[in-house]
């Protein structure tokens, strides 16, 4: 995948720069898709109009000149190191040839994202380097527009997403109520962390894995970010939000629904209701040249014309809508756009999740999750899902 950096280009020419520098490991999703290469230690990344990569040690050389998206790649040794470190130490060597390195490209001034290592920009500025860290986050920004090839990636870990969210269903829809009201399979109790495995199992036979995910019923669900513990109950709403990573491609997805085994009281199925004519009138919303902020209106509105409470309404509220509606996903499981009041224009290409919900620990909680990829003419909905509360 060669991305688009033009709006890179314009962004040094306008800061009057000669490059952008990154120090980090791949887990830095700006330093994965400015250098194409997956390495576990830090390495550097300059971007000059064309991608040139520095390594401190050799182990990743080989691989890189295989698999890098770069015009250049080289080493420390290459501009002596071993030298420098017996004059100097290892510290100020590194700074030496990081140095050297950005000398060798004509780069005499560079601009780094909002969140660098503060070292690396002291060493650089005492060997006459001018540094700025900008704070705009640019490459974050340029990632928020997807190529067809990343919404295919996305679309990929989306359909993983869904198996692992079919095992999770079949597990509570299949399970029996025992005497204190908890799910049950063969005998043993159904609790949040055995659905979690089942869900990780499932991705990962479908080349995906997560961290974390939820699996909240009752009181727990009433916190949007609450992973949930415990048995799962019956008549009670279970949150499961799944967002995982395909190994492959390092993309995400992200989805989630609510189910309830057995008879949810009025409430439940009141929101249920609720919510997803606050998810519709979302997505009926989504469109280029719309913003996240219109599209966060369109559930406030819903909810609040219901009579329940948003942060829109009141910015103490604690139960109710209490979140943003929705969050660009990619590289990054929560990424640019926003779907919140501080949402920016909408644009081809860019991917969003579509998660409004209600929560009071009273009640428990609802959610209800798709995620979509802005076109240009509208929206389309990658997530193949049914809706339904009742399992």
């Amino acid at each position: 995948m060669d991305p688009d950096l033009s709006r890179l280009d314009a962004f040094l020419e306008e800061a009057g720069v000669d490059g952008y520098l990154i120090d980090a490991d791949s887990t830095d999703s700006d330093q994965y898709y400015l250098s194409g290469f997956d390495a576990p230690d830090p390495f550097v990344t300059l971007y000059d109009g064309s991608v040139h990569l520095l390594f401190a040690r050799s182990l990743e050389y080989g691989r890189a000149k295989r698999e890098a998206r770069a015009e250049s790649i080289e080493r420390d040794v290459d501009y002596g190191y071993g030298d420098l470190a017996e004059a100097y130490g290892p510290e100020e060597a590194r700074d030496r040839v990081l140095a050297a390195f950005l000398d060798a490209h004509g780069v005499g001034s560079v601009v780094t994202p909002p969140r660098f290592p503060l070292r690396t920009a002291d060493g650089l500025r005492e060997q006459g380097v001018e540094v700025t860290a900008e704070d705009s986050g640019v490459v974050t920004e340029i990632r928020a527009t997807k190529t067809e090839e990343e919404v295919e990636y996305v679309r990929e870990a989306q359909r993983a997403n869904e198996a692992a969210m079919h095992r999770a269903e079949e597990l509570i829809a299949g399970a029996d109520v025992d005497g204190d009201g908890q799910l049950a399979h063969d005998g043993e109790v159904l609790t949040s962390e055995r659905v979690k495995e089942a869900i990780e199992v499932e991705l990962l036979r479908h080349g995906c894995a997560l961290d974390e995910t939820i699996v909240a019923c009752g009181a727990d669900a009433a916190d949007p970010h609450d992973r949930g513990s415990g048995a799962l109950l019956a008549g009670e709403p279970v949150i499961i939000d799944i967002f995982p990573q395909s190994k492959a491609t390092k993309y995400h997805a992200d989805m989630t629904r609510t189910f309830c085994a057995g008879a949810p009281d009025e409430t439940v199925r009141e929101w249920y209701e609720l919510t997803a004519e606050a998810k519709q009138a979302a997505l009926d919303a989504v469109e280029p040249g719309a913003t996240g902020a219109t599209v966060h209106d369109a559930v406030c509105d819903v909810y609040e014309e219901a009579g329940l409470p948003t942060l829109r309404s009141d910015e103490t509220a604690e139960t109710g809508f209490i979140h943003s509606t929705g969050h660009g996903v990619g590289l990054d499981v929560h990424e640019l756009p926003r779907l919140a009041p501080d949402g920016g224009e909408l644009c081809p290409g860019q991917v969003v999740t579509v998660e409004p919900g209600l929560y009071d620990p009273a009640v428990g909680g609802v959610r209800i999750e798709d995620i979509v990829v802005v076109t240009e003419d509208g929206h389309e909905n990658l997530t193949d899902y049914e809706e339904r509360l009742v399992v």
